[in-house]
């Protein structure tokens, strides 16, 4: 992507921190950027800082709660009736571990685990729904943005309802994400349509950090450095199917090569969303 003018660019999760900071960086690209949150004042306040911002007016909001099935379901309903290509999917929007020591488990809308849904079930469905328009926009990109705190999955009680801690319903999350990746990508080859999952940098100045960690170790621009390496240098331009942390190749949790584990997700996934396996056309 040597230029952006003529891009449309999807972000989850687009009105504060990484999100907020990398839409910034792609609308002064020139790019037409369709901004994601669940708090429409707060999006529509995004908006109007990121026209004054970039200087960019072609910037759009869609508003959805990741942790409700419906709302997801209606926001990529909402995408697919006003565009018909999307160059560039980020699914980064998520919630960290909370505060630090939290035992109390939560629950989506739909009664699935809230991380899990909101990290990495949502945006499963929501990159379904939107295949169309991606793979008509070839080549294009769907990058998923995980972490390095990663925990291998349990499908005996991948909904945690035995010793449930927060930080490990997160990296548990973070994980699927990849393993969501590897599968996706290798189902999307030939296509023009690319896949990778991103560790953007460790502990950013972020309010998720600072909730859990209480300090930091790396700033938001250099998580949005490594993002925009992933989604527009001519390095990463084909590859597909790896994790990156920051801007290098790196491994991964090893259950997000086994074959086996990623098809157990996937089936899972499918079933708790509601589509047919394998229902990528």
């Amino acid at each position: 992507m040597k230029t952006l003018a003529d891009k449309v660019i999807l972000i989850t999760g687009a009105t504060d921190g990484l999100g907020k900071q990398a839409a910034v960086r792609f609308a002064s690209r020139g790019a037409t950027l369709l901004l994601h949150g669940r708090n429409e004042s707060k999006g529509k306040e995004t908006l109007a800082e990121l026209k004054q911002a970039s200087g960019n007016d072609k910037v759009e909001y869609f508003n959805a709660n990741l942790a409700s099935l419906d709302e997801v379901r209606a926001m990529a309903g909402s995408v697919l009736s006003k565009h018909t290509r999307l160059h560039l999917l980020i699914n980064n929007a998520g919630l960290g571990g909370g505060p630090k020591g939290s035992s109390k488990r939560e629950l989506s809308r739909d009664g699935i685990e809230l991380r899990f849904q909101v990290n990495y079930l949502s945006h499963f469905l929501l990159t379904y729904s939107l295949l169309p328009i991606i793979k008509s926009a070839a080549p294009s990109k769907i990058i998923n943005v995980s972490s390095i705190g990663q925990h291998e999955l349990d499908f005996s009680d991948i909904m945690l309802e035995r010793n449930y801690e927060s930080f490990r319903a997160y990296r548990q999350s973070k994980l699927a994400q990849v393993m969501f990746t590897i599968d996706l990508a290798s189902e999307l080859r030939g296509t023009g349509v690319v896949v990778n999952a991103l560790h953007p940098a460790t502990l950013m100045n972020t309010n998720m950090v600072y909730e859990f960690f209480g300090s930091t170790m790396s700033s938001v621009e250099e998580g949005v450095d490594a993002l925009e390496y992933v989604a527009t240098s001519e390095e990463a331009a084909n590859v597909t199917g790896e994790y990156f942390d920051q801007k290098r190749r790196s491994k991964a949790n090893p259950q997000a090569y086994d074959a086996e584990a990623r098809g157990k997700l996937r089936e899972m996934s499918f079933r708790l969303v509601g589509m047919a396996n394998g229902s990528a056309d």
